[in-house]
């Protein structure tokens, strides 16, 4: 073992300060293991899902108006879904625009889906409902990909006997993708399913990436970690259903519109997206350095999956997704060539991390911290900041700086035995 690592044996972190000394750290777990609930009481749970997606659906059903349902995000999906389901094309410009603005959209420009074809299969019951009830049920299964996520983490955590995973649902991301009906909310419901069964059911772990891949610019230092961590743990099972998952829904999109792949790519090369201006650090480092280069773009991604290799190389004989996984995160999204506020939900595992960690601490600055910074976006969002506003380049340097604080060693040294970045 390298000097100053940890090995990780019986709930106890020892490393080795130098050559002769050693150092113990006792890890206390923040509480015990889940216990599997009994059959009734997972049926009382489950009653009490159902009521509250019945409720939900009836304010949404009640609050919903036509003009709302189309000028959001969620239109392009629907418009889309309508395409696709009867075999047209659902990323031609002109007759998407007409279905939009037969559903209420303002704008006269349309508002294409840029999701790969593979995403298409979200889309699909979309194309057999109109637009109000679309949005009410594209509500609903982003209010319930928010829940099973928040659950699936809580039980990560051992199930702890706070509501602490009740912030998720006052995440400023997490509000503004429910406003604005964006698919992250199914990116956050894949990477939590990979993070829950990457150990016991690995074959599910890998096909829960396929809702990853809808946005795969998030995850690109963390994407490179995850291929150079299946291979050196040999988790193929990982990639098969990965694979697997990936092809059917291809094989689906394919069966919907023969010409799916040649249309995503007409559509692609004219999408016009580098002329916009996207609220990241990436496209200020752009327009900073050289406006016409759209490369540059990535090159902080770029730059950072190669520092992403070294640190997977430097913690890979003790790596653990849930703590480890939750820094590459948090870079992934800050570096990202193109991520709007609402893609930042899917950082909600590595938020969730640092207030599990000081819930049985008397100490609250860093949850103090959360409220300021969460509230400040949150204000943004309901006083109707736009999505594109630069007034949101801010958030994600500023859930990173707040990430390092809070998990420093010396600040949190039960929780955090291993330097977090660089000692």
């Amino acid at each position: 073992m390298r000097p100053g690592a940890p090995n990780y044996q019986n709930g106890m972190v020892s490393s080795l300060e130098s050559e002769g000394e050693l150092r113990l750290n006792i890890y206390i777990p923040s509480s015990t293991p889940p216990t599997a609930p009994s059959l009734s009481k997972k049926i009382v749970q489950v009653a009490a899902a159902c009521l509250l997606l019945a409720i939900c659906a009836g304010i949404l059903a009640a609050g919903m108006t036509s003009n709302s349902a189309a000028n959001r995000d969620f239109i392009s999906y629907w418009a889309a879904g309508q395409r696709i389901a009867h075999g047209a094309d659902p990323y031609n410009g002109l007759a998407i625009l007409k279905l939009e603005k037969s559903a209420g959209w303002q704008p006269n420009r349309p508002l294409i889906m840029r999701n790969p074809p593979f995403a298409l299969f979200l889309t699909i019951p979309l194309g057999f409902v109109n637009a109000k009830t679309g949005a009410v049920l594209w509500s609903l299964a982003i209010l319930l990909c928010l829940m099973t996520s928040l659950r699936l983490l809580r039980r990560m955590h051992g199930c702890p006997n706070n509501r602490l995973h009740l912030l998720g649902y006052v995440f400023a991301p997490a509000l503004a993708c429910l406003l604005a009906g964006q698919t992250s909310a199914f990116v956050l419901l894949g990477l939590t399913f990979f993070l829950y069964f990457h150990r016991s059911r690995q074959f599910l772990s890998g096909a829960a990436l396929l809702l990853c891949a809808l946005k795969p610019h998030l995850f690109l230092p963390f994407g490179v970690v995850l291929l150079a961590w299946i291979g050196m743990s040999k988790a193929y099972r990982i990639l098969a259903g990965a694979t697997l998952a990936l092809s059917v829904s291809c094989a689906l999109s394919f069966l919907f519109d023969r010409s799916i792949y040649s249309q995503y790519s007409s559509m692609a090369g004219s999408t016009g997206i580098e002329g916009e201006f996207v609220p990241t650090l990436s496209e200020l480092f752009r327009i900073a350095i050289r406006p016409e280069a759209a490369w540059l773009q990535f090159l902080p991604a770029l730059l950072t999956s190669i520092w992403a290799l070294w640190y997977f190389r430097r913690s890979s004989r003790y790596w653990d997704w849930s703590t480890h996984g939750s820094l590459l995160l948090m870079i992934s999204v800050l570096v990202a060539p193109y991520a709007w506020l609402t893609d930042q939900v899917v950082l909600l595992p590595a938020i969730l991390q640092v207030v599990y960690s000081y819930s049985d601490s008397s100490r609250d600055r860093p949850l103090i911290w959360f409220a300021l910074v969460d509230g400040t976006a949150l204000c943004e969002v309901f006083s109707g900041v736009q999505l594109d506003s630069v007034l949101f380049t801010w958030t994600a340097a500023a859930w990173l700086a707040w990430y390092l604080w809070a998990m420093h060693p010396s600040r949190n040294p039960s929780k955090c035995p291993e330097p977090v970045l660089l000692a």
